[in-house]
């Protein structure tokens, strides 16, 4: 493979990414119409479409995903070592880019942003929050922050937080209006719904004991997917809302919220930093993974 070669494929990958030729010429530092013409080239020089064109965005032929999963972990591979060796000879310096969901973001990143920024001011975290499952490589991360049970066999991880619960509460104004969730009333009781990023489903109230789980479907007045709106309709008096426990000791009004059903509260497992093997070769990425764990491990 020529250097040619590589360099559209490389662009290649990052309109895969992007889903825009011109918002992938922005990350690659390049003009539009260049990032253009090197697709146009590879395409040629393959003798097929990569990408199905509109006017707003591009979408990957057959052809295109084959070659996008075929090239994907050699395109990283490479890409980690060649950062690796530049990044031996200088200070940490570029961009890091971590996916992580909006709990982790809060727990974790939020509270220590102005400090690593003092600490490493040539690093640029590209952090994107995220509930979803997401694929590291074949999105183009280089680190991410998920549940031990979420993370690829093939992965480094680092916990960064133990174990701990799912909350359930309550406003005073909803005692007051429909009383105290009891495991066998709660088809009198309301809950507030959380639907899934990736699938759309929305989950049921789950509650736990004894190591076993059991699902009750209830009445819904709003469906979310974000902790800040779980808050807002337990304060609102709308129905059971569901917090982690760590989250729920940042709120500022924390003693509005009512625990209940405290025996059927779910135990969810540790929290980790993850990442590819050749992440941690780059000084940028092992500044920000020494940075984090020491944060939360410490």
């Amino acid at each position: 493979m020529d250097s040619s070669t590589y360099q559209q494929l490389r662009i290649f990958h990052a309109i895969a990414r992007a889903g825009s030729i011109s918002e992938a010429a922005r990350t690659l530092g390049m003009t539009t119409p260049s990032a253009s013409q090197a697709l146009k080239l590879l395409e040629q020089k393959m003798d097929m479409p990569l990408f199905w064109r509109n006017t707003r965005r591009v979408v990957l032929t057959e052809a295109g995903q084959r070659l996008l999963s075929q090239t994907g972990s050699l395109m990283a591979q490479l890409e980690h070592s060649f950062d690796a060796l530049i990044s031996e000879e200088h200070e940490p310096a570029g961009l890091v880019k971590i996916t992580l969901s909006r709990f982790a973001y809060r727990l974790i990143i939020q509270p220590y942003l102005a400090e690593f920024n003092q600490r490493y001011p040539h690093i640029c975290l590209d952090i994107s929050v995220y509930d979803g499952t997401v694929d590291l490589v074949q999105a183009g991360y280089d680190l991410g922050i998920r549940f031990g049970d979420k993370i690829d066999e093939n992965m480094v991880a680092r916990q960064l937080l133990p174990s701990f619960q799912e909350g359930l509460y309550v406003s005073k104004g909803y005692l007051k209006t429909y009383g105290e969730p009891q495991r066998d009333n709660l088809h009198q009781h309301r809950l507030i719904g959380y639907r899934f990023i990736t699938t759309g489903q929305i989950l049921p109230l789950i509650l736990e004991q004894g190591g076993e789980s059991m699902s009750v479907e209830m009445p819904t007045p709003i469906i979310c997917n974000d902790i800040d709106t779980f808050a807002d309709g337990v304060r609102a008096g709308l129905g059971i809302g569901r917090l982690f426990t760590p989250i729920h000791q940042q709120l500022p009004d924390k003693n509005d919220f009512i625990p209940v059903l405290t025996d059927y509260w779910r135990n969810y497992p540790p929290v980790y930093l993850y990442y590819p093997q050749a992440s941690q070769k780059i000084k940028r990425v092992a500044a920000v993974i020494e940075f984090l764990v020491g944060k939360m491990v410490n």
